[in-house]
């Protein structure tokens, strides 16, 4: 058994989850999206965020279905903290190249992604995976100085 410290476990997991939501994604663009199995393909998406909504897979679906992808590999992904007032954020940045029906290349992309890990069970060794935004844009800092008026 190989051991892995807390950052090596968590960039690997998020790498999975990138791509098992890229992989759903694709599958579900691919089909009528009304039929039963697209509402579970899309029920199955939802559950990878913490609180989905309308707008959830906007983004990242409008990408897919104007490159018309028909498959997407992740690769190169960190995970890294942004600090914002007392809050601590998590984001992945990773690759994404996606690929047509004869799998050729489309291009390749850098993404971000926010996520949150809950603790399930109170000895805190279990966590949940979420993610909150999917293509997200990182925080900027403000650089915009406050103007002295006379």
């Amino acid at each position: 058994a190989v051991q892995m410290d807390s950052m090596q476990a968590i960039n690997s997991i998020t790498k999975q989850k990138v791509q098992e939501l890229l992989d759903l994604s694709t599958l579900y663009l691919s089909g009528n999206r009304n039929t039963e199995i697209d509402t579970v393909i899309y029920s199955q998406m939802e559950s990878y965020f913490h609180k989905p909504d309308s707008l959830t897979f906007k983004r990242l679906l409008k990408e897919l279905d104007s490159m018309k992808a028909k498959t997407a590999k992740v690769s190169n992904l960190n995970v890294y903290k942004e600090f914002y007032k007392k809050d601590t954020l998590d984001y992945a940045k990773f690759n994404v190249e996606y690929f047509d029906n004869k799998n050729k290349s489309l291009g390749s992309f850098e993404k971000n992604a926010q996520y949150i890990l809950l603790s399930t069970s109170k000895l805190k060794k279990e966590f949940k995976f979420y993610f909150l935004d999917f293509y997200s844009k990182p925080l900027k800092k403000d650089s915009t100085s406050v103007a002295v008026t006379k």
